[in-house]
């Protein structure tokens, strides 16, 4: 196994890997504590879609609700129940199992059949645990990405104060959220059991280490990158770069998703902070557009740390991309309830709402996963 030879040691440490030492947004407001995910309807996801079925084509799209399930395991007993191989069913993004999820598949059906939609919703509810909301036709197959993002109702339970002060607080961490956005981290979910995913993906970039299995090394590849990505925008949060743009930024337009570099920091600051615009932050690879000078210089950084200064991207067949560094949460809402505190919020494809969890919780030495 040859070592790339600017290679440092593999990344250890649970916390660090797992990110749960990533800086708050509001280090100085105490979080609330509590449980989540108690019961699955605690946590209730509901795709926001990036289109709708047309009513025409060879792909069946079936919106349904489930708990208790990961996304494959749903499609499989779709794939099952119809006779359809698990290669020709699609959805726009892994959701969560210990969650009521409401998410759309799609079923490539050879032989169309227009009335078999009715039918259908009929039969899977009578015989599997979901609850159909609609079935239609479309022309193409649901891949990832093909969503506006989700939006969340989630009830934190047991919080560590009385119920009138974690709604208190909760408020005045929600207000923030609200007016400066926070960074736009990857949760714990994609680095897998204690960063397994993580110490996976930097074998393969920087031992040529090759997993057999397509998925999973593809998998490991972006736990990776996810990990860098988070070891960048927490960077960049101490140097105070969440609230302005610096010489050099790619920067995304919030409406059209065009990108272009910064060359007017004082600007596009403004365009930042009245929401246009955010700063984008590195998913490193040969193809990603690269920063420059202020902000290249916080992305050299986080490539020097990891001994990746002179790293061959291309090599290893890893593109890259760019995300965007600041996630705005406008309509969070927070209410006090008999149980506990309600949260609800959306967010854009790519988010988690675990990022949001954990500042409003701050609970020591967990992620919002673990609650």
């Amino acid at each position: 196994m040859k070592s790339h030879p600017t290679a440092v040691a593999c990344p250890t440490g649970t916390d660090h890997l797992t990110g749960r030492d990533l800086p708050y947004r509001t280090p100085d407001l105490p979080g609330i504590g509590g449980q989540i995910r108690t019961h699955p309807t605690d946590f209730r996801v509901i795709e926001v879609p990036a289109y709708h079925p047309s009513g025409v084509g060879r792909h069946l799209y079936i919106t349904l609700t489930r708990e208790g399930m990961t996304t494959p395991e749903v499609a499989g007993i779709l794939g099952h129940f119809l006779d359809v191989p698990v290669a020709d069913i699609g959805f726009a993004g892994y959701k969560d199992k210990h969650a009521r999820t409401t998410q759309t598949f799609s079923v490539l059906c050879e032989n169309r059949d227009p009335t078999v939609g009715v039918d259908l919703a009929t039969c899977l509810e009578e015989h599997t645990p979901f609850t159909v909301h609609a079935v239609n036709w479309h022309g193409n197959k649901l891949r990832a990405g093909h969503l506006v993002g989700n939006s969340f109702e989630i009830l934190i339970r047991n919080p560590a104060c009385a119920l009138t002060e974690a709604e208190e607080r909760a408020q005045v961490i929600a207000d923030c959220l609200r007016e400066k956005g926070l960074a736009n981290f990857f949760g714990p979910q994609r680095f897998g059991h204690e960063g397994h995913n993580v110490q996976q993906g930097w074998r393969i970039v920087c031992e040529s280490w090759r997993e057999r299995r397509r998925w999973l090394h593809k998998l490991y590849v972006s736990a990776y990158q996810s990990y860098l990505c988070n070891q960048y925008l927490a960077l960049r949060q101490s140097e105070n770069g969440l609230d302005n743009m610096v010489r050099g930024d790619v920067a995304r337009k919030q409406t059209t998703g065009g990108m272009f570099v910064v060359t007017d920091p004082h600007q596009d600051t403004k365009r930042l902070q009245a929401g246009e615009i955010s700063f984008t932050a590195p998913m490193f690879g040969h193809k990603m557009w690269i920063a420059e000078e202020d902000a290249g210089h916080w992305e050299n950084c986080i490539l020097a740390r990891a001994g990746l200064a002179q790293h061959d991207w291309k090599r290893d067949r890893i593109s890259g991309t760019r995300r965007t560094g600041l996630l705005r949460v406008p309509d969070l809402q927070v209410t006090r309830v008999p149980d506990g505190i309600h949260l609800t919020f959306a967010l854009p494809k790519g988010s988690f709402a675990t990022t949001l969890l954990r500042e409003i919780m701050k609970t020591p030495g967990r992620n919002p996963t673990s609650a």
